[in-house]
């Protein structure tokens, strides 16, 4: 029968490969996750292969952006529990089987303005956006779970688009099923239906939380996991929402992501004291209608790279290269893109000052010409981290961001970046999150795009709730100003709570 395994990277980090998904356990309080969010259940049993490598995202305190990717089952014990709230997460069905339910939920309010939008002198936008989610985790023995979600997102405010994603009266946001065994210490899974997908970059692939209405696909994923190695298999096709009820958020048959993915444990001592993963991989997104200036033509895009990263004694990397082959249209692909971050840790305790950068380079040509296509472009990845209002995404870009985090009391931490951006290739556009350009900056000769000034506080009050606040200046360079396009101001803050 197939049991659960802990391993620390930064934050403890243990994961239940069969009947539920990762939990975080420590023995003393942790810094806040991105989300706000700590917690504390009990340390499960450690066989196999690290949780955090594990390709379900990251688990801090217990909580995880992919609810499915929690183990509350310690809570099966009354003295575990703080309050009422905790009683959710463990629902006997038949104790002796270990049938039990999990139930989770989020409210998030935010107000987001924006100067300028789109980079264009204008009257500002203002969003009033809630967002609330109900999910059920049932779990039916160690070898079969079924997990549902649902969601709603609220909008209002000044000059805005009513997008799908931001504005949706009620979502099947996810529901699948998933099935468990191990065979020669090898833990085996499939999961079938409608699913949060995070393996790799989180500038490659992401549940997109920076939206009201999360990114999920829909099909298979399968996986082999040891001790040192695993391996994961998956075919998806995107999802197509509407903006009213659940009837009408449809698989997209259009737009297709397949692919594998691998990882390794590297030895502890490859670099005197290290914690470090090697992810490869090979993936496929199909599109049969990708959009470039005047036509549109079905892009195959295949992605040959690999991903390291973890920590070096006090250095946190994460390192990522992929080459992007395949065809659009008549045409060939032929792209690179190069994200390196990596952050420095000023003293021993887990709490202290990081000093960091990030250096990303994507490559950019013959987006509006013939030849070979070599912008590239990622499946789905998260372009808040180059810009909040979703102005810039590594397509044709080279980006250069130091930055500086600590936390100036308990629960608070800061976090400081300047920005600097350039196109990779003067010849072709500047792009924006969604992949389109911006009108004009094909004719524009200069390399400059843009600085932006970023700052963000993330407020832990509670365990459950958090605050977060995020401020951004962008300045528009040369390849912009000359196209027509200006400054522009992003100023948001949002209170989650989640159980």
């Amino acid at each position: 029968m197939a049991r659960f395994f802990r391993t620390p990277g930064g934050a403890t980090l243990p994961l239940c490969l069969l009947a539920a998904a990762p939990v975080v356990a420590q023995t003393k309080s942790p810094a806040p996750s991105e989300a706000g969010q700590t917690r504390n259940p009990a340390t499960p049993i450690v066989i196999s292969y690290p949780s955090a490598a594990a390709g379900d995202g990251v688990s801090a305190g217990g909580f995880n952006l992919s609810r499915w990717a929690e183990d509350w089952s310690s809570y099966r014990d009354p003295k575990k529990r703080n309050d009422p709230l905790d009683r959710l997460k463990y629902l006997p069905i038949d104790a002796d089987r270990g049938i039990y339910v999990t139930l989770s939920g989020e409210l998030r309010l935010r107000v987001n303005e924006v100067t300028n939008p789109n980079l264009r002198e204008g009257e500002a936008q203002r969003q009033d956006i809630n967002r609330i989610v109900a999910g059920a985790d049932v779990h039916i023995t160690p070898y079969f779970r079924a997990y549902g979600e649902i969601a709603h997102g609220g909008l209002a405010g000044q000059n805005i688009t009513p997008l799908p994603t931001l504005k949706n009266d009620l979502v099947v946001q996810q529901a699948f099923v998933e099935g468990d065994v191990t065979v020669f210490n090898v833990a085996l899974g499939l999961r079938y239906g409608r699913q949060e997908f995070t393996d790799g970059s989180n500038l490659l692939t992401s549940q997109l939380d920076n939206n009201t209405i999360r990114n999920v696909l829909n099909g298979f994923r399968v996986w082999a996991r040891g001790t040192r190695v695993r391996a994961d298999m998956f075919d998806f096709y995107l999802t197509q929402l509407g903006a009213e009820g659940t009837g009408d958020d449809n698989i997209d048959k259009t737009r297709r992501f397949t692919g594998i993915t691998a990882g390794y444990v590297v030895p502890a001592n490859f670099l005197g004291r290290s914690k470090l993963y090697l992810d490869p991989f090979v993936w496929r997104l199909r599109n049969n209608a990708v959009a470039r200036g005047a036509t549109t033509a079905r892009e195959e895009r295949m992605y040959y790279g690999a991903r390291l990263w973890g920590d070096v004694d006090r250095v946190t990397i994460d390192w990522t290269v992929d080459h992007q082959g395949g065809t659009s249209g008549d045409r060939d692909i032929d792209a690179w893109q190069v994200l390196l971050a990596q952050t420095y840790r000023l003293g021993a305790a887990s709490t202290a000052p990081r000093i960091g950068f990030h250096a990303d380079y994507a490559s950019g040509g013959g987006g509006y010409g013939a030849g070979a296509l070599r912008s590239a472009a990622t499946p789905f990845g998260n372009n808040i981290y180059y810009s909040y209002q979703l102005f810039l995404t590594p397509t044709n870009l080279v980006t250069v961001a130091p930055s500086f985090t600590f936390s100036p009391i308990r629960g608070v931490r800061l976090t400081t970046e300047y920005r600097f951006a350039w196109r990779a290739d003067v010849k072709d556009a500047v792009y924006r999150a969604n992949g389109s350009a911006f009108a004009g900056t094909l004719n524009v000769s200069d390399r400059k795009i843009a600085d932006s000034l970023r700052m963000q506080m993330i407020y832990s009050i509670t365990p459950r709730l958090s605050f977060t606040g995020r401020y951004e200046h962008l300045m528009a360079g040369p390849s912009l100003t000359r196209a027509g396009y200006s400054n522009s101001d992003f100023l948001a803050g949002w209170v989650s709570f989640r159980f």
